[in-house]
């Protein structure tokens, strides 16, 4: 049993004032393998406090400073890459072939990144006689989801301190080593004291305090609409900024003339990263209805070929989801698809044959229409809804029909078609015929994926805010 007994404060490891503990459950065993401190308000009142005091100092450092601790930053979480990516494994299953590449070394990238585009943001621009100066926003109170723990505790904290702000985490309780694990990097890499600070705990009674102190000036949280509306309406009582980012239900539309063996196979892919525990999966498959049978031979194979099993064998591709509520939720939706009349194409709501014990979701592709539940609402599991229609400005319409636009997609044999689509689409990141992402442009969506944008100079951007002198 793996025990975590303190909390990062002012640069130093320190009793949590809280008495009780959180256990970290892994969601392949259903066993309790660890346990962290189950955090006080005056823990975060501590930290906020500390983080309020680091803030003049840390706000007037130089950018070279800031760039040297990011890049140190990125050297110590490197450095311990193998066993972040095994602490990840344990706390959501995703599978250790697949973990290192999607969980720890793009967090070392982002931070690389961070640092280098610290060199794009225009800091001082002359307005006539009057200056306009970029300011650090204050103390920064950032709250991080499970399903991608370590860069999403690095896309918020790393851009925070380029901005010059200090910060205060609460990691998400249900995966929180990977918050240890970057706060013992921080110290290594020389984060003064102050800057960075760690308070663990739930969401009602860590998350809530951090978000009404009166030493915190902004809030960024990833997490659910839900989540999203509390931190709004308790930040608004001290007209707190906030940053959201709340996830998605992402079309990937697939034009007449694409590439369509490639698109869909990419496409069932996408949907399926991290057992579909991605906010920005392309979970809506649009595509020609003359080519609809086709489609789904596609992804039935392909969803066909995945691997379940125990995350730490080579050979299995697709882990379980992270909790039991989780399963529970998910196994619902598949049933509602069903019961609304979509066509199962593989999979259901049962248990994956030989897998008794385990969190898992068979991989699961539905054939519906645009209004299904499974259409609409994020399912956050390894669920795929293809959605056919017969003219380019119907799949347009379809892919707009949600109240999320976080990510899209477009194929077409015509790239310069392709963006001309994508224009139309109200989403905020889509890439076309398969591109990756590139973490130096801006992610965020908009309606309820939230507000801001995180990345490159444009995530340090949201941290920032503007002074006109003179």
């Amino acid at each position: 049993m793996l025990e975590r007994r303190q909390v990062l404060i002012d640069g130093e490891w320190v009793a949590s004032a809280g008495q009780g503990v959180l256990e970290v459950e892994n969601p392949v065993t259903e066993e309790v393998f660890a346990t962290v401190p189950q955090g006080h308000v005056d823990d975060v009142d501590r930290a906020a406090r500390a983080a309020a005091n680091a803030f003049d100092g840390w706000s007037h450092s130089p950018l070279a400073e800031r760039a040297e601790v990011l890049n140190r930053l990125a050297d110590a979480i490197e450095v311990r890459a193998d066993d972040i990516t095994r602490a990840i494994v344990q706390e959501i299953g995703e599978p250790e072939s697949i973990a290192k590449g999607h969980q720890v070394l793009p967090a070392v990238a982002h931070l690389r990144n961070t640092a280098d585009a610290l060199a794009g943001i225009e800091w001082d621009v002359q307005v006539g006689d009057t200056q306009v100066h970029r300011a650090a926003a204050g103390v920064v109170g950032a709250i991080t989801p499970w399903n991608v723990p370590l860069l999403m505790i690095v896309m918020k904290a790393g851009a925070a301190i380029a901005a010059g702000c200090t910060t205060v985490l609460k990691g998400t309780e249900v995966a929180p080593l990977s918050s240890f694990h970057f706060a013992e990097a921080a110290l290594e890499a020389g984060v003064p004291k102050g800057v960075f600070n760690l308070v663990s705990g739930n969401g009602p009674t860590i998350g809530e305090a951090l978000v009404t102190h009166p030493a915190i000036d902004m809030v960024s949280l990833t997490g659910s609409v839900r989540a999203g509306r509390r931190i709004m309406e308790l930040a608004s009582g001290s007209v707190k900024r906030v940053a959201l980012e709340l996830g998605g239900k992402s079309a990937n539309v697939v034009l007449e003339d694409a590439d369509l063996p490639r698109a869909v196979v990419m496409g069932v892919e996408d949907a399926f990263r991290n057992s579909g525990q991605v906010c920005g999966g392309l979970t809506r498959l649009l595509v020609p209805r003359s080519r609809l049978a086709e489609v789904e031979e596609i992804a039935a194979a392909r969803a066909a070929e995945y691997v379940l099993g125990d995350p730490f064998d080579p050979k299995t591709t697709l882990g379980p989801v992270v909790t039991w509520a989780q399963q529970d939720r998910i196994r619902g939706l598949i049933r509602s698809g069903v019961d609304q009349g979509a066509r199962l194409v593989i999979g259901g709501p049962e248990q994956p044959d030989g897998l008794e014990k385990g969190y898992f979701v068979k991989p699961t592709v539905f054939t519906g229409r645009p209004g299904d539940r499974i259409a609409q609402e994020e399912i956050f599991g390894p669920v795929l809804t293809i959605v056919p229609f017969d003219t380019e400005d119907e799949a347009v319409a379809i892919a707009n029909d949600s109240s999320y636009g976080l990510a899209g997609a477009v194929w077409s044999a015509d790239k310069e078609h392709a963006r001309k689509v994508a224009l139309r689409l109200r989403t905020g990141r889509i890439r076309l015929n398969g591109s990756p992402i590139n973490q130096r442009a801006p992610h965020g969506g908009f309606k309820l994926s939230g507000i801001g944008r995180e990345n490159g100079r444009f995530g340090i951007e949201e941290f920032l805010e503007y002074q006109a002198i003179g």
